[in-house]
């Protein structure tokens, strides 16, 4: 696998150019000049069986890789059991999804501290991490990755750290790097090469193997508060980072290959594009 870049969703283009269904993704994905598509199942995996086929071949078709991003409610560090229970089965749900869909990475969010301290936070996402490969082994999705994101608001789960520390769970579990979730948590902490120079360490540090090289990333600029993230941004925007030019430079004198998804606020593919235009050209 070579460096891919892609979006979470449709950008306001998708329908604009006359697409309009699914199905259709993966040829707009290509036509943007595109390699890879972030399924979203935020509010809920409801993907009919049919249509994930359709949209399979329509891929193959394309050659889009796809990811899917796990429903938001998934809280690996709830108070009550019930809540962790449950989201272990929404990571089953989401791994059928993308199995359907020609796929293996399932994106997902660990949840929020709460009224509990960070540490016991994380011992309790470390424990339904545990429970979550055990229940993928289980139900025949061995080849699924599992992948946690750095999240962008101060009082979630969510730092470097903690996601590597999930991480060390399995070797299957790939990091999701959210550059501007890390950026907005820490009021704009990602400025130079150096910065994102740091961040690539650490994870190749702590991981020590091939994950390192090619771990999933969310991309865009986001708006922040002393609470950190508040929203999403356009690369036009030119108050608040990060830059994606350092990071680009970073994956190609490094040889990595990672997963780039842009999120950008309605422009994702655009934005996506210009990043794939500035890696290529170097």
């Amino acid at each position: 696998m070579s460096i891919l870049f892609g979006t979470a969703g449709t950008s306001e283009s998708f329908k604009a150019q006359g697409y309009k269904t699914s199905v259709q993704v993966p040829q707009y994905t290509a036509k943007m000049g595109l390699d890879a598509f972030e399924y979203q199942c935020g509010r809920g995996v409801r993907l009919k069986e049919d249509l994930a086929a359709k949209i399979r071949a329509q891929a193959a078709v394309h050659n889009i890789y796809f990811s899917l991003h796990a429903p938001y409610y998934i809280s690996m560090s709830s108070l009550e059991e019930e809540k962790r229970l449950n989201s272990v089965e929404y990571i089953l749900q989401s791994a059928a999804a993308i199995r359907a869909l020609g796929g293996q990475r399932v994106i997902f969010h660990s949840g929020s501290c709460g009224k509990q301290s960070r540490q016991e936070a994380l011992d309790k996402a470390m424990d339904t991490m545990r429970r979550m490969v055990q229940a993928v082994d289980e139900a025949g999705f061995q080849d699924i990755v599992l992948c946690p994101e750095t999240m962008g608001k101060v009082g979630q789960l969510g730092t470097l750290d903690e996601v590597l520390a999930l991480c060390s769970v399995d070797k299957r579990i790939t990091p999701c790097i959210d550059f501007g979730h890390l950026n907005a948590r820490d009021q704009g902490s990602i400025k130079t090469k150096a910065d994102y120079a740091a961040i690539l360490d650490r994870m190749a540090q702590a991981l020590g193997d091939e994950r390192a090289s090619r771990f999933h990333a969310h991309f865009s600029k986001i708006e922040y508060t002393a609470g950190g993230e508040k929203q999403h941004l356009t690369f036009a925007d030119t108050v608040y980072g990060p830059q994606f030019e350092p990071l680009m430079e970073l994956c190609y004198q490094r040889g990595l290959e990672p997963v780039i998804i842009c999120e950008s606020a309605g422009t994702q593919a655009e934005d996506a594009a210009a990043m794939k235009r500035y890696y290529q050209s170097l």
